[in-house]
């Protein structure tokens, strides 16, 4: 009876124990943070401060923030990793600080002043927002810029920043990047508040740099703030602090934004039963796996959905949905899976 008791025993264990893991295991599936990057922190250092919260090795985060800049920085952990690749092209918006009349060799506050330049009296104050005004706004549209010396931008195999370090200035290609719209915001002194929303890969103290330049008095970037990187605004930003806190009292998951909801503008392909093996299987299908489709174009990311409306895979169509389904191109299959989530 002692050794039934004791064998019941260690069954109700081992099974309390599986119900544990699988419960840790829903937990970290995967998904994004919003965090609210502190300043004085690197994205790594959030990164790793994350990953040693959550005890899992694989956190990551969707665009750098320079350490003194504040704001949006999104997290990917568990299988959002997989979909980093996905959101890395999204548009970013900045509420940053031009300090006019000084350059610095990093193009922020961080650097050595390099120059300065005695600012006009009909640049300093209101006085000066007519032409800050039409400066901002001259680099609405397409922009060639310059990255910055001090960037992770590599030249022959070796980030810029190294060869800055070494007190080495070189010749870097131009880079088309968007500005999208610049907002106003004032001007005190000779420090200027603006909104910028750009495109990916822009750099805000080169484009405060350039527009002190352009006013005949040079400057550089005195703060930066991220206030939107694609879907995830500051509005919804968790501060370092605060999630930490919500970890110790495994309340987290409150911060998690999920994978589906993460790629939502995204068209979906939503997968009969019969095919959901196939998809989780890595398998291409046809439009006859299909049970109905949003319209998309030829070669853009699409997700694959059961019809529970699980994310199984993300991939690339290889045709448009204009195709019409009843006449088949044999040659190409219409859908690329490029990664499998699971169910």
């Amino acid at each position: 009876m002692i050794w039934v008791a004791w064998r019941k025993e260690l069954h109700e264990g081992s099974r309390v124990l599986s119900i544990q893991k699988e419960m840790v295991s829903q937990k970290l599936i995967g998904g994004f943070i919003n965090i609210d990057k502190p300043a004085g922190w690197t994205s790594h250092d959030v990164v790793a401060k994350v990953r040693s919260l959550l005890r899992i090795k694989r956190v990551g985060h969707l665009g750098t923030l320079d350490p003194d800049a504040t704001g949006v920085l999104p997290l990917c952990f568990g299988k959002g990793t997989k979909l980093a690749s996905f959101l890395n092209n999204a548009d970013k918006e900045y509420d940053a600080v031009l300090r006019l009349g000084e350059e610095t060799d990093t193009q922020d506050a961080t650097g050595k002043i390099t120059k300065t330049v005695p600012i006009p009296k009909h640049l300093e104050g209101d006085a000066g927002e007519p032409q800050v005004l039409k400066a901002l706004l001259s680099f609405v549209g397409a922009y060639m810029q310059e990255p910055p010396m001090y960037s992770a931008v590599k030249m022959n195999g070796v980030p810029l920043y190294k060869v800055a370090r070494s007190g080495e200035v070189v010749d870097r290609p131009l880079r088309q990047v968007s500005i999208h719209k610049i907002t106003f915001l004032c001007i005190h002194g000779r420090d200027v508040a603006f909104r910028v929303s750009c495109s990916k890969g822009t750099y805000i103290r080169t484009l405060c740099a350039d527009i002190g330049r352009q006013l005949g008095v040079g400057g550089h970037l005195l703060s930066l703030r991220r206030t939107r990187a694609g879907h995830f605004h500051l509005d919804d930003a968790v501060e370092l602090d605060a999630f930490a806190a919500q970890c110790e009292t495994d309340e987290w998951q409150k911060a998690v934004c999920p994978l589906n909801t993460a790629l939502k503008d995204l068209p979906i392909l939503w997968v009969k039963g019969a095919e959901v093996k196939n998809v989780l299987n890595g398998v291409q299908i046809g439009f006859d796996g299909l049970e109905k489709w949003d319209a998309f174009e030829k070669d853009v990311p699409i997700r694959f959905l059961d019809l529970s409306g699980n994310l199984m895979a993300v991939g690339y169509s290889q045709i448009s949905s204009v195709f019409d389904p009843l006449i088949p191109d044999r040659r190409e299959a219409p859908f690329k899976i490029k990664t499998v989530l699971g169910a």
